[in-house]
């Protein structure tokens, strides 16, 4: 039997259960014969292959009914979105109108918290004044009860306290106290002037009330008074003059000249009634 011919089918005296022949491993194949390559034929394309028209232009029609049904759901179809932009608007309206209100609100919390720091301010500018006014009317009660009480001291003609102000580099302004309470009742009336020692020029000097007033009220300042009187008036220090010591000078119309010395330093601070009492008197 060749080896190439097909195995024939068994015969009817051979048993139904025998196996038929396998050919062998080793059985070499034909090779298969090489075909020339036919010039007139066309290679075949890689891509797939070109449907019919007939389904382009069903995919097309497909692809269009979609698109319209999507633009009348979004323009018309459905009847709510025109309710719900109405609704958007509605509310962004809404929005816009408690916005505008908060900022007026705010607007106006800050007016009040400004006016209020304004009056606060103004309060306690008052509450300053007053306490200030009230510590100097305690001082002119406690000054007024010295004076005139009953277990006051009698004195007669006196100056009570002396203060010293600067003007300018030249001008000083100078307030006095004028006290008596030795004849109640009586008038106590004449003139006061100012002398004031220190050093010009490295040499001692003191200057009278004419010269401390240029020239003007020669006799002095006039005063009339029953319990007490303030006096104020201008002097003009020379330049380059050094004051040390101020001395005031009471002339009464009726009685001894009386004169009462404070040293500079002290008059020129704040002493009880603005100034401090005499440093001595004669």
């Amino acid at each position: 039997m060749n080896s190439s011919d097909p195995p024939s089918e068994p015969t009817p005296t051979e048993p139904a259960d025998t196996v038929p022949p396998v050919a062998s491993d080793t059985t070499t194949e034909a090779p298969a014969p090489t075909r020339e390559p036919n010039p007139e034929r066309k290679p075949l394309s890689s891509s797939w292959p070109v449907p019919p028209p007939v389904v382009l232009w069903g995919v097309l029609a497909i692809a269009v009914l979609f698109g319209a049904w999507g633009l009348w759901r979004t323009l018309g179809g459905g009847g709510d979105v025109h309710a719900r932009l109405s609704a958007s608007e509605q509310a962004n309206h809404e929005l816009q109108a408690r916005l505008d209100e908060m900022q007026q609100n705010v607007a106006t919390l800050t007016r009040s918290d400004q006016i209020s720091r304004d009056a606060n301010r103004d309060l306690e500018g008052a509450l300053a004044e007053r306490e200030e006014e009230i510590a100097g009317l305690r001082a002119d009660v406690a000054f007024y009860e010295r004076l005139v009480g009953a277990t006051s001291q009698r004195r007669g003609l006196t100056v009570h306290a002396l203060r010293m102000s600067p003007q300018n580099d030249n001008a000083w302004e100078f307030q006095t106290t004028l006290t008596q309470n030795l004849n109640r009742g009586a008038v106590s009336s004449g003139r006061l002037s100012l002398a004031i020692e220190g050093t010009l020029d490295g040499k001692r000097e003191e200057l009278v009330w004419s010269d401390l007033r240029q020239g003007d009220e020669a006799g002095g300042t006039p005063f009339s008074f029953k319990y007490f009187q303030q006096i104020k008036g201008d002097v003009f220090l020379p330049d380059g003059f050094s004051p040390v010591r101020v001395t005031v000078k009471l002339q009464p119309r009726s009685g001894s000249p009386i004169s009462q010395s404070f040293n500079w330093s002290e008059v020129i601070g704040n002493g009880p009634q603005g100034g401090v009492p005499p440093a001595e008197a004669d």
